[in-house]
């Protein structure tokens, strides 16, 4: 008998129920204890003065007479009697639920859980209660169509009954008592059974803690055990070399970037497989702590690569690398689908003979006859944008290259060691110097005409601004603002300028022309969707304007906030929004009072949860089943260094057989870059 069985193993549980609780994620009796309410009834006895209208109560006292059932069509009935609480006689109804008649009989003492009318000073029942289950706490758990709550609990019941004792103790003795946490099988017994004694806030702390610490565990052992098969190798760069590279720079590097470039180093330094993921607000300067690993690599003779999103963005860095990289021997080429088949040719042949040293590009990068002579570092940009396959196939280029992730949108720490806890994670927390923070201004619908004018004062000194909507085409569902009409309305308003249309259904080569016009000034007003939130750089942007600015997210919001402030001139972004809640006149006016991406990721995260915050693409969070990301955030900090050290006492995990077992039959679902 193993706490890993099927629930088939329970009686009452057929082909059917098991299919119902599948679709509850429970398949073992395992996923049944572990399978927590979300929230109690209170059954003890109230009195009716200190009842509200339409609360749940149980009242206690003696049938005035028999129940009377009466029937009204073919399956409906309705079972009435009276109650004497203290004196006061209530009128008790039970609906569908004829069987009870048997149990109210005149002058026998009921206990009635029920649904109190303040009105009418009468109660809808909903059960009677056994003398056992009064004066207690009932969980209550989800359900679905197939399968009744009252069934679960039973289940529940009858999997303690039979498997309390093969409940494993996950947590380390010491740890239970370091942080004053129940061991495993009692607060599974009290979060289930709840006494009157019992600490259920101690009970739900404890079950949390064990949720991170075994989730934790499992990524510090999958990096841990990668290391190990994927051993890497060190890279012997020329650290003069590399510093005569920063003395070139015609500007000097922030401290934060300082920072994450020796962090990088440092990887690079030892003999096991990099895996970083570096995060910074847009403009931060990432693209500089690439080159500066790329050219480490490069000074070790090895080669580096790094994968774009797009070839608009590919280019970009194929230019910004040219800049970076004037002056030194570094030979670097362009490599997209676009590239012509002759040049390709002489690339691929060049590749191959170790003539190139950098190649930049896109998903072309991870065709079958692109071969690396020593691939050592892979840059993955925006890495959230490629699947696991795709990052995989970069990676099979090289013999266990070290890998760069960047991504410039910044992450709420508790996501980030959820997500990609099995990564080391860099911060670039520090913008240029020099860099104006946007000026963030929040308008609504009726004074939107207000931004006219600026508008065109900023176009007639030569700048250009960025038009955003959330739709392309007119829904009948939302009413909003969408790119097609918007496109109408800016050309009508603003004759003299041309106005561009930008949106994920045109064709690649339409998009990529449009952004190149917009690029080379050709195009003075970018009327877009949300498809220019990772684009080129235009320097000459000065201003953004987000029509209906209450439907997006604070992280997307400022994320294409900053696809203006590149230059040196003062750039504004400006909200157009008549957010209907309290949460949405909360995220327009905290993106006017703050620019630091970071802290508006967190309130993002208390805001909306951790699913909306990452978006479907990054939809690698565990859906865990008592633990809260944001509201037990500190709990998870501190599972999370107790799994390190746990696991730098126990690498094999020998010491707690159990532990481990648990851990193989509950895998992390990580979509980091270890996969």
């Amino acid at each position: 008998m193993s706490i890993y069985d099927p629930v088939k193993n329970l009686s009452g549980v057929g082909t059917k129920r098991m299919e119902a609780l599948k679709q509850l994620g429970i398949e073992t009796i395992m996923d049944l204890l572990t399978f927590y309410p979300f929230r109690y009834e209170d059954l003890r006895v109230r009195d009716i003065e200190d009842i509200e209208d339409r609360e749940k109560v149980v009242l206690k006292g003696l049938a005035v007479s028999d129940g009377v059932v009466s029937y009204f069509g073919r399956t409906k009935s309705r079972l009435k009697f009276r109650l004497n609480v203290d004196q006061a006689i209530i009128p008790v109804t039970f609906f569908n639920q004829p069987y009870l008649k048997k149990q109210v009989q005149a002058n026998h003492e009921l206990t009635v859980f029920g649904t109190w009318d303040l009105k009418r000073q009468s109660l809808t029942g909903i059960k009677i209660l056994k003398a056992e289950e009064s004066d207690s706490q009932e969980a209550v758990y989800r359900s679905n169509k197939q399968i009744k709550q009252n069934t679960i609990f039973k289940l529940i019941k009858q999997a303690w009954d039979k498997y309390q004792d093969q409940i494993p103790q996950l947590i380390p003795y010491d740890l239970t008592q370091k942080y004053q946490l129940d061991d495993f099988p009692t607060a599974i017994r009290k979060i289930h059974f709840p006494n009157q004694d019992d600490d259920l806030a101690r009970a739900r702390t404890s079950l949390i803690f064990t949720e991170f610490f075994t989730y934790q565990l499992s990524l510090q052992k999958i990096r841990r055990d990668h290391s190990q098969t994927n051993p890497g190798s060190t890279l012997h760069y020329s650290l003069p070399d590399l510093k005569n590279f920063f003395k070139s720079l015609d500007f000097d590097l922030t401290g934060a970037q300082k920072r994450v470039v020796n962090e990088i180093c440092k990887d690079l330094l030892q003999p096991k497989q990099m895996f970083r993921l570096l995060q910074g607000d847009v403009g931060s300067g990432k693209t500089v702590v690439a080159a500066a690993a790329i050219y480490a690599v490069f000074t070790g003779r090895k080669q580096a690569a790094i994968m774009a999103p797009t070839e608009i963005l590919a280019d970009q860095h194929f230019a910004s690398f040219q800049d970076l990289f004037a002056g030194t021997d570094l030979k670097q080429a362009l490599l997209k689908s676009s590239t012509p088949a002759k040049e390709r040719e002489k690339i691929l042949l060049d590749l191959a003979q170790g003539e190139i040293d950098l190649l930049v590009g896109t998903h072309a990068l991870i065709q079958d006859d692109v071969i690396f002579k020593d691939l050592a570092l892979v840059v993955i940009d925006e890495q959230h944008r490629f699947g696991v396959k795709q990052r995989g196939k970069l990676r099979e280029k090289g013999q266990d290259p070290d890998v760069l992730a960047m991504t410039a949108t910044p992450i709420p720490r508790t996501l980030s060691i959820t997500a990609y806890g099995e990564m080391d994670t860099s911060i670039i927390d520090q913008m240029p110097a020099g860099r104006l923070p946007v000026k963030t201004i929040w308008l609504r619908n009726q004074n939107s005409s207000q931004m006219v004018n600026f508008i065109k004062r900023e176009l007639d000194q030569g700048r250009q601004a960025y038009v955003v909507s959330p739709l392309i085409e007119e829904s009948d569902n939302l009413d909003l603002q969408n790119a097609l009409d918007l496109f109408d309305l800016y050309n009508q308003v603003f004759t003299g300028y041309q106005v561009g249309l930008l949106h994920g259904q045109m064709k690649k080569e339409e998009r990529d022309q449009v952004m190149a016009a917009f690029k080379d000034n050709q195009v003075q007003i970018l009327v877009s969707t949300t498809v220019i939130e990772v684009g080129v750089d235009v320097n000459n942007a000065s201003v953004m304007v987000i029509h209906d600015a209450d439907r997006f997210g604070l992280a997307q919001l400022h994320q294409l906030r900053g696809r203006v402030g590149r230059g040196t001139s003062q750039a504004y972004c400006i909200l157009i929004a008549d957010p209907k809640g309290e949460n949405g006149v909360k995220r327009m006016q905290v993106m006017t009072e703050s620019n630091d991406g970071f802290f508006l990721s967190e309130k993002d995260l208390a805001m909306r949860g951790p699913g909306d915050v990452l978006g479907s693409i990054q939809s690698g969070l565990p859906q865990f089943k008592i633990g809260d990301l944001v509201e037990d955030a500190p709990i998870l900090e501190k599972a999370r260094i107790e799994s390190i050290h746990y696991l730098n006492q126990d690498p094999d995990l020998s010491q707690n057989i159990d532990l481990k077992t648990y851990l193989l039959y509950n895998q992390p679902n990580s979509k980091g870059l270890l996969d």
